[in-house]
């Protein structure tokens, strides 16, 4: 099975067990199949979940929170890339206000589904949710102001593909502000893999510096990258060893290793032409 149709089938089957009651996978709660909470606990706060229809919150698969630290502004256009449920997508609608617009992206029809139930709950109008990939954004060139995402990016796998998509739709000036997974130095392959299973449940977590190669390479200026949460090899440990590791052993090349990370990044603004005049050859 590729990459893409594990990534569909994990989100919809999470998407699935929001509707019949349950917390989607890695989600709010521990959950049976190796998903281990302190990745996606303790997000949000009352004040964003209260205002938020329940099943907006079970659903949430992310690792940040970028919403909290984007700065969003009356009357802009948010996309978010990977809506699941909506959470990031209505809180963003209700920051930028009735003049403001909020997009969301998501390729699987369960999740797609779930998200217009809790847009009609949450009775918020200034929403639209998109049916597509993140590699090939629905969205005119220069449409966006800010884009957002949380913990999807890893999961492409043409993640160039993805940043200049994101590039493109967004207007000169406008802000690439995305909560991922990141990896922080090199650790063995191996170790790595069993590493990323935990972390995203199916995870291709870049490096940070290959990050910001990934985002200078498809145009974008002021990156940075803020670690939000380290993850500490206690946090993985009932996991590790369910995977038959001794996690004593690999401690060393695990321990603060891998985080989840507020990226934010720039697209240029176009420089305004010159008024002065050249000379005849030029200005003709």
């Amino acid at each position: 099975m590729e990459l893409k149709e594990k990534v569909q089938e994990k989100y919809g089957q999470a998407a699935l067990r929001v509707k019949t009651g349950g917390s989607s996978c890695c989600g709010s709660a521990p959950s049976s199949g190796g998903c281990i909470d302190p990745i996606t606990s303790n997000l949000y706060d009352s004040s964003q979940t209260s205002a938020i229809p329940e099943d907006a919150v079970l659903a949430s698969l992310g690792c940040g929170n970028p919403t909290a630290l984007a700065q969003l502004n009356a009357g802009e256009t948010v996309l978010d890339l990977g809506s699941g449920g909506g959470i990031d997508v209505l809180l963003s609608a209700r920051r930028v206000g009735p003049a403001g617009k909020a997009y969301g992206l998501d390729m699987t029809d369960e999740m797609l589904a779930l998200a217009r139930e809790n847009q009609r709950k949450a009775g918020v109008e200034n929403v639209e949710f998109l049916k597509g990939e993140i590699e090939n954004i629905p969205l005119p060139d220069n449409s966006v102001d800010v884009v957002i995402s949380n913990c999807v990016i890893n999961l492409s796998g043409d993640k160039d593909r993805v940043l200049r998509e994101t590039f493109r739709v967004l207007k000169p000036g406008g802000r690439f502000a995305v909560s991922d997974v990141v990896v922080r130095g090199d650790v063995p392959m191996e170790v790595r893999r069993s590493m990323e299973l935990w972390v995203g449940c199916i995870a291709g977590a870049l490096r940070d510096y290959d990050y910001v190669a990934k985002l200078a390479k498809a145009g974008f200026d002021s990156i940075d990258i803020e670690p939000t949460r380290v993850y500490s090899i206690e946090d993985a440990r009932q996991f590790l060893a369910g995977e038959g590791m001794d996690v004593d052993a690999i401690a060393p090349q695990v321990e603060g290793k891998f985080m989840s990370a507020f990226i934010r990044a720039v697209k240029p603004a176009v420089k305004p032409a010159s008024k002065e005049c050249c000379g005849p050859a030029c200005c003709s």
